[in-house]
């Protein structure tokens, strides 16, 4: 049976961790002051794995809280993916040469996607590509702006370029601990025949459990925030649940 990842994820704006309901910035609430122990406290739990994304620098479209994620990186026994304000080639060789395992690039994947061809072409794995749909569009920029362009088509597209890892996001359910959207992260997979990491609306075990029973189907991983920071999912716990 193919490999399932819990990502516990940190979110950081101005130097917090934070989570944003559906990704408004004006929805935020702060979980933390440092995004660096939050980070040795899911890898003390157990955490293969740990997700972060720069929030000041995907709206900012430049690197802002590099500095966090790069200490995570080399001082913790732990891999570490990242998103947000990765605009270049120099921010993909930063972080990858200082230790980050995965880059991910969101927004230029639709808007650059010769850019992203390239990183994909250069880095191969260490490539992830971000798909943030809105009822199934995918959606750019902090996810201030919808495409007309549908999380399949460019999950597709990506896919013939050499993606092997997808994340993605269906921004309804994001920050809202509803339950994700399995059809559409299932849809994905079956679709592109890449391997899917699901992110949004987790909001129980039940939940991750429900995607780590379709590992078969595609979905490698999921990214649990918000219900991690409430109580409502144990990352010790999730971490053994899904081996």
């Amino acid at each position: 049976m193919s490999d399932f990842i819990v990502y516990p994820a940190i979110d950081i704006r101005n130097g917090n961790c934070v989570r944003l309901f559906q990704g408004d910035y004006s929805q935020e609430t702060v979980y933390g002051n440092s995004p660096f122990e939050m980070a040795a406290s899911f890898a003390k739990a157990g955490a293969e794995w740990i997700h972060m994304v720069d929030l000041d620098g995907a709206k900012e479209k430049r690197r802002i809280n590099h500095a966090d994620v790069v200490r995570a990186a080399q001082e913790l026994d732990v891999r570490v993916q990242v998103g947000g304000g990765i605009r270049t080639a120099e921010d993909v060789d930063y972080y990858l040469a200082s230790g980050v395992d995965r880059v991910i690039l969101g927004s230029v994947a639709l808007q650059y996607p010769d850019f992203a061809r390239k990183m994909l072409e250069n880095h191969g794995s260490r490539i992830a590509i971000g798909l943030d749909a809105r009822d199934g569009y995918v959606a750019v920029n902090g996810w201030l702006d919808t495409s007309e362009v549908t999380a399949v088509e460019l999950g597709r597209e990506m896919a013939a370029h050499g993606a092997e890892t997808f994340i993605f996001t269906d921004i309804s359910t994001d920050g809202t601990m509803s339950g994700p959207n399995v059809e559409a992260t299932k849809q994905l997979a079956e679709a592109t025949g890449v391997n899917v990491i699901a992110s949004g609306g987790i909001g129980t075990m039940e939940d991750v459990r429900n995607l780590a029973d379709k590992r078969d189907k595609g979905i490698a991983g999921v990214i649990v925030g918000k219900a991690i920071y409430t109580g409502k999912v144990d990352v010790a716990e999730a971490v053994k649940e899904v081996q």
